[in-house]
């Protein structure tokens, strides 16, 4: 088996990419590669069939026999030491291994799936664990709207924790697009009259989940079969909106069977 390719410099031309990956949340859409840092990121892309471009191990993960063959899994495998390692990523404390793979190419929206709408969802957080929410109670499509947080940046990697290789993801859309979905659109908002827990839940559906601040546009909230309100009891005036999502999702799942 072919070893790693060792690295020493700072200005090595792969790391200086590398370090532009782990900071510019779109970066993906110019280079058409995706960083992924961390064990788990990285045993995911595995799992799911994918292989890695690229692999970035530090020496002391090298000395793990599991990283070791991790790092093997990518076509290309680069060993750095642990202080370059940490000088590429963007974690306050950083991972040991990390791959880059093909960012995804355009595609068109799956009609009559089980779906996530994202209407301008701007935190990253948020976002990557409304993925993770689609990803365990069956959404299978994941459609972001322009203004959306890019789904595919680091951060939003992290909150996924994986989740992203095993959705349909689409971004830079507009309302007009969501035409070709041919599902009942259910949007959430805390204003709606209409509770989850009385409403008639359809499924397969789309679920539209909104700004953090501004909620869902006027222009969407018109196309949606049902627009719903999650009781709660305790009084609170809103639900953080991946923590919204997550019950949505929930309901309308269990509603489907």
């Amino acid at each position: 088996m072919k070893g790693p390719a060792v690295i020493s410099s700072r200005d090595n031309p792969l790391l200086m990419r590398l370090r532009k990956l782990a900071r510019t949340p779109g970066g993906y859409r110019k280079t058409g590669a995706v960083w992924l840092e961390g064990e788990h990121l990285c045993q995911t892309v595995r799992e799911r069939g994918r292989r890695a471009t690229q692999a970035l191990v530090s020496e002391s993960a090298w000395l793990n026999p599991g990283l070791r063959e991790l790092a093997l899994h990518a076509a290309h495998t680069a060993l750095v030491s642990d202080a370059l390692f940490a000088s590429v990523s963007a974690l306050e404390s950083p991972a040991a291994i990390g791959f880059v793979v093909d960012a995804p190419g355009p595609q068109a929206i799956k009609p009559g799936l089980p779906s996530v709408v994202l209407d301008r969802v701007q935190d990253a957080g948020n976002v990557g664990s409304i993925l993770r929410s689609a990803s365990a109670l069956g959404y299978t499509q994941v459609l972001a709207l322009e203004g959306t947080a890019s789904l595919w940046s680091p951060k939003v990697l992290r909150a996924g924790m994986g989740a992203h290789f095993a959705l349909d993801l689409i971004e830079g859309l507009t309302v007009p697009d969501l035409d070709a979905l041919r599902v009942p659109l259910l949007a959430a908002s805390s204003h709606a009259d209409a509770t989850l827990d009385e409403a008639t839940l359809p499924y397969p559906c789309a679920w539209v989940l909104g700004h953090e601040g501004q909620g869902i546009s006027a222009t969407l909230l018109t196309r949606c079969a049902h627009t719903l309100r999650i009781p709660q009891p305790g009084g609170e005036e809103s639900l953080n909106v991946a923590a919204a999502a997550a019950i949505c999702l929930y309901a309308t799942r269990r509603a489907g069977g």
